[in-house]
């Protein structure tokens, strides 16, 4: 039976998180009652497929916030109360379409996994005495649904179980005791560092030499990094420079731009704490960085446009600025960035999870949290 599938399936996902990701296996709220799975069939006019009201008995959704266990999909685990929100939305925007529409929404769809933000998420097929009674498909507001994601619930969660088990392999990623899911990097193409430098005459795209070490960074560059973006807030000036370096040079190993014996000297002196020479588009760095964005363009090389302009950034700007944005270039191809990133910072204890709060209180003059400061001054009064 497929509902001992499901069974099988979240104790394997279970004992998996509680060993590697335990503050995501937390969320896991404990089993649903069988009155209250019976009620919301009865609500929404629908017979539940046997693998559902198993899983519903096993956990009874995820809690919200940014530690919620999600699916690969990104779709948070609903419970019985969010299974019926989330159908009941999911109608009301049918009645304003013209009839139902099998790759849109059916009224017996049963939406299961949200995506929180929009109303994207994980749903199943509950029309009895079809074949695809209990198939599992996804909504996607732009598109609308398609199916072909397993045949049950009991497969989708086995599935799921093996890609836990299979690890970075399958770009299953745990950091400070939280899940998270991550494409995996595709292959860097490889470069020759045997180019000569250009002529100050050539062609060549021109660099963003506007930054300044004294630029304010705003919070939202931070928030996007969680527990790391509020431990780089909090640190010191001089341990945030250091993690800056740190995560340049990653970058510039990590893309090849360390082989360009200009990229090479310039960190080297940046991390012997000799003064970067003046911005200039026609400088050696300047000019080999030049070449690389000509090079990337050609290639439709993003990652290796954006590793030359942050390059760029963490010999010229602001060092706040430079190590959140190296991060996030590396996270495009190194699937554990987080913990290198918490390594360069110093492997410091981490924070809490930041909130508008968090954000208020801050009081460090590289950081813009004006906003959220006057909304803090506000709460307080």
């Amino acid at each position: 039976m497929t509902s001992d599938l499901v069974q099988d399936s979240w104790t394997r996902i279970d004992a998996w998180l509680r060993e590697h990701a335990p503050r995501t296996f937390a969320t896991l709220r404990p089993p649903a009652g069988d009155e209250e799975i019976a009620a919301a069939q009865r609500e929404l006019g629908v017979i539940f497929p046997p693998d559902l009201v198993a899983s519903l008995l096993r956990h009874n959704g995820a809690l919200e916030g940014p530690e919620a266990f999600r699916f690969s999909t990104g779709d948070r685990l609903l419970g019985v109360s969010g299974i019926l929100g989330n159908t009941g939305f999911m109608r009301g925007i049918d009645q304003g379409l013209d009839g139902e529409t099998e790759d849109y929404w059916l009224h017996d769809y049963v939406k299961f996994g949200s995506y929180d933000a929009t109303s994207d998420g994980l749903l199943m097929d509950c029309r009895t005495g079809r074949d695809s009674f209990g198939a599992i498909g996804r909504f996607f507001d732009e598109t609308g649904t398609s199916f072909g994601q397993a045949g049950s619930l009991g497969e989708y969660l086995a599935e799921l179980a093996g890609t836990l088990e299979r690890g970075q392999d399958a770009g299953v990623v745990t950091f400070n005791g939280r899940l998270f899911w991550e494409g995996r990097p595709p292959a860097r193409p490889q470069y020759s560092a045997d180019e000569p430098l250009p002529a100050p005459d050539e062609q060549l795209p021109e660099l963003n030499l506007s930054y300044s070490p004294t630029d304010l960074l705003h919070v939202s560059h931070l928030d996007g990094h969680g527990e790391l973006g509020a431990l780089i807030a909090v640190l010191p000036y001089e341990q945030v420079v250091d993690a800056a370096r740190k995560q340049l040079r990653r970058l510039a190993v990590e893309t090849g731009l360390n082989n360009y014996p200009e990229v090479k000297t310039a960190l080297d002196a940046w991390e012997c704490g000799v003064a970067p020479p003046q911005p200039d588009q026609t400088g050696p760095l300047a000019l080999r960085l030049r070449a690389v964005l000509a090079q990337a363009d050609t290639g439709r090389d993003h990652t290796r446009r954006w590793a030359a302009e942050k390059i760029a950034l963490g010999i010229w700007g602001s060092p706040y600025r430079s190590v959140c944005e190296s991060a996030e270039t590396r996270s495009h191809f190194t699937l554990d960035w987080r913990a290198d990133l918490h390594a360069d910072l110093g492997n410091q204890p981490l924070p809490p999870i930041p909130d508008d709060r968090f954000w208020g209180a801050l009081r460090n003059p590289a950081i813009d949290s004006s906003w959220y400061a006057a909304q803090y001054s506000q709460d307080q009064d």
